[in-house]
Order: structure tokens, then C-alpha cells, then sequence
């Protein structure tokens, strides 16, 4: 039997993930409130723990809310970054340069050298 030929994988799918966690979060507290008032029931039937996994799973979920703002903002700062360095390349081929400098007297004080 002949192999198929293997197609490209497709670029990953961006999802919300701040408001997928933010909603698992939310869940995980209001679950615990919901329980807290049965406490006692729940410790004479064996499931006195239920409460306190519920808010272990909020906090557990902050953490991960945190996280996801940290990487969501670290995504648009690297996008913001390559989106500059393309623009940089592209000035540089309109003023007439080919290796994507920005011009300068070559003394390596040019814009692209100069800090703010």
C-alpha cells in the first residue's frame, strides 16, 4: 500500500483562555458557597471535604487565571515586537537599504542604534 503524502499541520487555534478559566474559576467558588451552608450534613454523610475542594479549585484557579494573563500579554508582546521588526525591514527597502537598517551615518549612532 503507498504512503500518503503528509499534509502541513495547521497553525493552532487561539482561544479565550483568560475567560475559559475565569469561568471554571468563578464555578469553583460559587460551588463553594452553594456547599458551605450543608457542611454538617456533608460531614455526617462522609463528604465533609467536598466544601474545601471546591475552594482549592478557585484558588488553584486564580493561579491559573494569572497565568494565562501572564502568557496572553507575553503573546501580544512578542506579536507587537515582530509587527515592528517587519515594519523596520519594510522602511528599510522604501529608503533604498537592503540589510534592514534604518539609515544612520554608520558610526553606530543611526535610529536603529540610539536608545531613548
Amino acid at each position: 500500500m503507498p504512503k500518503t503524502p503528509l499534509h502541513p499541520s495547521p497553525p493552532p487555534l487561539e482561544a479565550n483562555d483568560v475567560a475559559i478559566v475565569g469561568a471554571g474559576t468563578v464555578l469553583w467558588f460559587v460551588a463553594f458557597v452553594a456547599l458551605l451552608p450543608f457542611q454538617g450534613t456533608l460531614s455526617d454523610h462522609g463528604h465533609g471535604t467536598w466544601p474545601w475542594i471546591c475552594l482549592s479549585g478557585g484558588l488553584l484557579g486564580l493561579i491559573g487565571l494569572w497565568y494565562c494573563r501572564a502568557r496572553r500579554d507575553a503573546i501580544a508582546r512578542s506579536r507587537a515586537a515582530e509587527a515592528a521588526t517587519a515594519e523596520q525591514v519594510a522602511d528599510g527597502s522604501r529608503n533604498g537599504t537592503t540589510d534592514g537598517s534604518t539609515g544612520g551615518t554608520g558610526d553606530g549612532t543611526g535610529p536603529a542604534t540610539q536608545s531613548d
